[in-house]
């Protein structure tokens, strides 16, 4: 388990308006109160299935500190975040920073060792990423790929015909995604995906994901 007690931040004043100057970010979310513990779980877990990140609570989206009134009310919903929807957890850190009769929270949240971390609600579970200064929803074959990253054994990669269709049809169109890729083999989408993932997983092709969808292209290590 991980310590929950928070530390007073090192941060000067001026540190921390440095920090919020640079804006939202990959690394960095500004949040003005926890409203909603599921909600705050997304941009942790998203930090940790990225590279890190540092979450402000207290800070309004246009970066004023108005700080929180009651720290303990923040700490137990953030602690609901943490311990109840983000699975497995993840390892984090819980600062204060004094601002008068108010203060500022960071969370400071490691990038994960193993993932995907998921946000597990119920029976169901997402994973999510930072796309920059979004938390996003990834695809089923992204949360396949970061769980790929995570794997110490190697993974196999077969080039047949449904690869060789694949290689054509990429370097006419130069992007395809699951579906496509599903209708041009006449596969299943579940093991077009597992193809595509696979080739991803050992370099030669390249996932780019977006708010509305997931394709993929060659990459330079594609023969």
């Amino acid at each position: 388990m991980f310590n929950h007690q928070p530390t007073i931040s090192a941060l000067s004043l001026g540190d921390l308006k440095s920090l919020i100057k640079t804006g939202e970010g990959t690394y960095l979310e500004f949040k003005r109160t926890i409203s909603n513990p599921e909600k705050i779980a997304r941009e942790l877990c998203a930090f940790a299935n990225t590279k890190g990140g540092i979450l402000l609570i207290g800070v309004d989206d246009n970066g004023a500190m108005v700080g929180v009134t009651s720290f303990h009310e923040e700490h137990y919903l953030l602690v609901e975040s943490t311990d109840f929807y983000c699975n497995p957890p993840i390892k984090h850190k819980i600062e204060i920073f004094e601002l008068g009769d108010r203060e500022i929270v960071l969370v400071k949240v490691e990038e994960a060792e193993v993932k995907p971390v998921y946000v597990q609600v119920g029976k169901k579970r997402y994973a999510y990423e930072r796309i920059k200064d979004k938390s996003v929803r990834v695809s089923r074959e992204k949360a396949v790929l970061l769980e790929n990253s995570s794997r110490t054994e190697g993974i196999t990669f077969n080039y047949g015909p449904n690869e060789q269709k694949l290689f054509r049809y990429l370097n006419e169109y130069e992007k395809i995604t699951v579906n496509e890729f599903s209708n041009l083999i006449n596969l299943n989408k579940k093991k077009a995906a597992q193809i595509l993932v696979n080739m991803v997983s050992i370099g030669v092709l390249n996932l780019f994901s977006s708010e509305k969808s997931d394709y993929f292209t060659l990459s330079n290590k594609a023969f």
